[in-house]
């Protein structure tokens, strides 16, 4: 027998078409939103990380910074504690300058010359006396600028005449004198004599 379909097969046909059009349909939203989804977790698990990271570096920036003030610290007290071991150095070294300056005074100083003050202000030292002659004061200068390493620089700042009570009524004839000069350090002054 010979079996003739009446059914509208063509609208039956249509209505698969179009189901497996919107299974499809739904199948590839369902796909799509399943990949935005998943790129939408992957960057946000990137940004999650990243920021980790930027949160690791600001931390570890963070304590850089206080061994840099540290550091700058310590930097400070060894710049003080140099300046502090320069001065005793310093004092060390100039310690013994008045006693040089006295025995290189006494050596150098001709018969006829009396001291009558010495008065010393940092480097520079001004002493006072009285000799017999003007050559005598000239002598002094001499021998202070060229016979002792210790001074340096001497310039006579006054010269007068004057007169000196040796016994009762027995007046002489003197001259006063001003001269001022330099010390020089030891261990400068250690190399000039090299």
């Amino acid at each position: 027998m010979i079996l003739i379909n009446l059914l509208p097969h063509r609208e039956a046909a249509r209505k698969r078409r179009k189901d497996n059009f919107q299974a499809t349909l739904f199948a590839s939203f369902l796909i799509g939103v399943a990949i935005a989804g998943s790129i939408y977790f992957y960057f946000q698990w990137r940004l999650e990380s990243q920021q980790e990271r930027i949160n690791y570096l600001r931390t570890q920036i963070t304590q850089v910074n206080q061994q840099i003030k540290e550091i700058q610290g310590l930097e400070d007290e060894i710049r003080i504690l140099r300046a502090r071991q320069e001065a005793v150095q310093s004092l060390q070294s100039n310690r013994n300058l008045p006693v040089y300056m006295f025995n290189d005074l006494v050596q150098l100083l001709p018969e006829g010359v009396f001291l009558n003050s010495i008065k010393q202000s940092g480097f520079n030292v001004e002493i006072r006396g009285s000799a017999q002659s003007n050559e005598r004061v000239s002598e002094v200068l001499r021998n202070l600028g060229a016979q002792s390493p210790y001074f340096a620089k001497p310039v006579l700042r006054e010269i007068v005449s004057g007169s000196v009570e040796v016994a009762p009524r027995d007046f002489r004839k003197v001259v006063n004198f001003v001269i001022v000069f330099n010390l020089v350090r030891p261990n400068e002054a250690a190399k000039k004599l090299q």
